[in-house]
């Protein structure tokens, strides 16, 4: 008889707007994750519950955390609570997605894997750009070395996308930081896991507006450089038009060729070693990697293993964002 293990149970902690995109997502692999929803409002909680099909719904996240009905647990709340929740949940025993930006500090980061090595559960960090299609045909192209020795890195992401007045995230207490901290660390990311890693970094900042609700900073040109010498550069910025509100392009460069991608994920261009140009889609069916990430998570947990987007992998991106801020206030003092 073949053993067919039983889904993974899964308790979202917060019930917002990302918790809405994770279990869009989630709808495909039914199979091997069923969710339930924990909020501060247990009308909310039904209320995800019944739009998402879920299994229960809690009043509180403490409830969600010590239910012997729960494996796992979501940590979709703003960042400033990612810590205590997350200690909360492995002393429980319980399995976690830590949303990003995960924690707000390295001496966070510490702390945590202390404590997953201490529980001996898994922790995926959900930066689900690690996983998207695009992020996978690059790295695969690189190691292909398509365009031979690689140059530089010209990565894009500009939107006019500004907050409302009242969204935690324009609490830097809340978020973490800048808009740069909060969500630029995705596509800082994906810059430095193609393959090279980045060494050295160092960021700038134009001056903030003061126009509109959304009185974050929210651009930064982040330069670097990666450990096989090539340069690169990430233009940053949720306050620049763009068409469709977000189609940008980007390109990588090397001796032999360049690659030209959308950094959404919609289509790629190389123009390499071969004789006739390529046009590559990367894929559509899971575009922003969430189905490829909790696959992982999953995978993880069976095995015994450590997913792709492990705590190690995260404190990486960390140590990067630590030079970068590191350099603004140097910077800032004279």
């Amino acid at each position: 008889m073949t053993f067919v293990p039983r889904p993974l149970r899964l308790a979202f902690l917060g019930c917002g707007y990302i918790t809405q995109v994770h279990s869009r997502h989630l709808r495909s692999l039914s199979g091997d994750v069923v969710c339930s929803y924990a909020s501060r409002d247990l009308n909310k909680a039904e209320e995800f519950k019944r739009k998402y099909q879920g299994v229960a719904a809690y009043g509180s996240y403490d409830a969600a955390i010590h239910s012997d009905q729960i494996d796992a647990v979501v940590i979709a709340v703003p960042p400033k609570y990612h810590l205590d929740l997350t200690l909360q949940a492995l002393a429980a025993g319980k399995h976690v997605v830590l949303e990003k930006p995960a924690l707000l500090s390295m001496a966070d980061y510490e702390t945590v894997l202390a404590a997953r090595d201490a529980a001996g559960k898994v922790i995926i960090v959900g930066e689900n750009d690690h996983y998207k299609p695009l992020a996978v045909c690059l790295r695969g192209l690189l190691a292909e070395n398509v365009v031979g020795d690689m140059l530089f890195g010209h990565f894009t992401t500009l939107a006019l996308l500004p907050k409302k007045a009242d969204d935690w995230r324009n609490d830097e207490s809340m978020a973490g930081g800048d808009a740069f901290f909060e969500e630029g660390i995705h596509w800082l990311h994906v810059a430095g896991s193609l393959g090279p890693r980045i060494t050295t970094i160092h960021g700038y900042r134009p001056p903030p507006s003061t126009k509109g609700p959304d009185k974050r900073i929210k651009s930064m040109l982040v330069a670097f450089k990666y450990d096989n010498g090539a340069a690169g550069a990430l233009y940053y910025s949720r306050e620049v038009p763009s068409l469709f509100r977000g189609l940008r392009f980007s390109k990588i460069f090397g001796r032999e060729g360049i690659i030209t991608f959308e950094s959404n994920g919609i289509i790629a261009f190389v123009r390499g070693k071969s004789w006739f140009p390529r046009i590559l889609f990367p894929g559509f069916r899971d575009i922003r990697g969430y189905q490829a990430m909790y696959r992982d998570f999953v995978r993880a947990i069976r095995e015994g293993d450590q997913p792709q987007m492990c705590l190690e992998r995260a404190i990486e991106d960390q140590a990067l964002m630590d030079q970068i801020y590191e350099g603004l206030r140097e910077e800032a003092k004279g």
